[in-house]
């Protein structure tokens, strides 16, 4: 099958959605697949060249993050026809509107990853920008997800939240079996390199967070967390450290050194930057447990990374894969608060080395049966041969107002 994927950026330092699609990339190859990537990115950014499939990147546009760009418009036309079926990657940008435009007047069928965006999480903590995404919703994004074969989730959880932000909302649904293609390589050389480059962590138990520094990611939480917990156990925790592993040259990422300085935590968290290819997977291969006490976390790569190197996980219960971790028995859960991510690092600390062991085995097991890459390449295809066969299924929620809004955006 000739696949288009459509992303506002293949950064990676834009988390998720981008490193999902490279390791999708792969999978792709193996099942004969054709891969083509069109994006808003600098043709002359490092990322597009280092990028492991073809990438048509088209510049950025105007409107600020919002991307605007004729050009997007112009290639799909020329080039659309090439193609079986097209793929959006996120929404509320030019890319996920122009491209969905452009492929309902040309008849490709498209499919959207929402990955996350419509999360309700957002319209609490940022309302005056829902508050402006309501002002183009009927006539954008909306449309883009009511006309799509169908918009596919990463998990159960991520399908139901995303029916609560907006109450016009139209759209065939299907969850696919996200995933990621787990850890490779030798362990102890991918262990020997994270080392070299921090070699004050050699024989220290460590905790890791890997992520973007974002305040949705909650990592104050762990700031304040992790100080009340040497404060409590200053003996027991004399060889434990915990490492900060991302991008933090940005505003998010400078407030939380400055909370960590406040918090007297300087000689007990290093910093690494971002960490990618085998410094990362050493860092997963070095630490003891994985944390991530996100407000808001649609999958969770890094968790599912974590859990393919047999790394137990501290996860909120807002990071939606939870149910999965919890029933596996794969880490632990808890609320996105102070006191509920002070309650994981707890449980980590009691639990005894012998039943570390058994949980390393089951968060392996976990890995293997919930979210290795090779289910998504499936239940893609799967979504694909459904509705595109299928393209007269009804919507979740039929729409009254979809024939006025569509009188209104043709201006009649």
């Amino acid at each position: 099958m000739r696949l288009l994927h459509c992303i506002a950026s293949v950064d990676p330092a834009q988390g998720g959605p981008i490193e999902g699609l490279k390791q999708l990339a792969s999978v792709y190859r193996l099942r004969g697949h054709t891969l083509e990537v069109v994006s808003l990115d600098d043709p002359q950014a490092p990322w597009v060249a280092q990028a492991p499939f073809v990438v048509h990147a088209l510049g950025p546009g105007k409107l600020g993050q919002y991307g605007y760009t004729p050009r997007l418009s112009q290639w799909l036309r020329q080039h659309a026809v090439r193609f079986d079926v097209a793929i959006i990657n996120g929404i509320w940008q030019f890319h996920a509107h122009g491209t969905a435009r452009v492929l309902r007047e040309v008849g490709l069928p498209y499919f959207v990853f929402t990955h996350g965006m419509l999360d309700p999480w957002f319209k609490r903590h940022y309302p005056l920008k829902h508050l402006k995404k309501w002002l183009f919703w009927p006539w954008a994004d909306y449309r883009v997800l009511r006309d799509a074969a169908a918009v596919l989730f990463t998990c159960e959880e991520e399908r139901l939240r995303a029916r609560e932000s907006f109450w016009l909302y139209n759209a065939r649904e299907f969850v696919v079996d996200y995933g990621t293609r787990g850890v490779r390589g030798e362990a102890q050389q991918q262990r020997a390199a994270f080392l070299a480059r921090h070699p004050e962590l050699k024989d220290q138990r460590v905790l890791l967070f890997l992520g973007r520094m974002h305040e949705k990611k909650g990592a104050d939480l762990l700031l304040h967390a992790w100080a009340r917990v040497l404060r409590e156990r200053p003996d027991a925790l004399t060889n434990t450290r915990l490492v900060m592993a991302g991008p933090a040259d940005n505003p998010c990422g400078h407030a939380l050194k400055q909370l960590a300085d406040r918090l007297d935590l300087a000689d007990r968290i290093t910093w690494t930057g971002m960490l990618q290819g085998e410094l990362k997977w050493g860092a997963f291969r070095v630490a003891d447990a994985f944390v991530l006490p996100s407000h808001q976390e649609n999958f969770g790569i890094a968790v599912a990374e974590a859990l393919s190197c047999g790394v137990p996980v501290l996860v909120s219960d807002q990071v939606n894969i939870w149910r999965e971790i919890h029933n596996r028995g794969a880490g632990w859960v808890q609320p996105d608060t102070v006191d509920g991510t002070l309650a994981l690092l707890r449980q980590w600390l009691e639990t005894s080395p012998s039943d570390m062991v058994s949980m390393r085995t089951r968060a392996r097991a976990c890995f293997e049966r919930h979210f290795h890459i090779e289910r998504t390449e499936a239940s893609i295809m799967d979504a694909v041969a459904r509705f595109t066969a299928l393209r007269d299924l009804p919507v979740t929620q039929p729409a009254p107002l979809d024939a006025a809004l569509d009188r209104v955006a043709a201006g009649g």
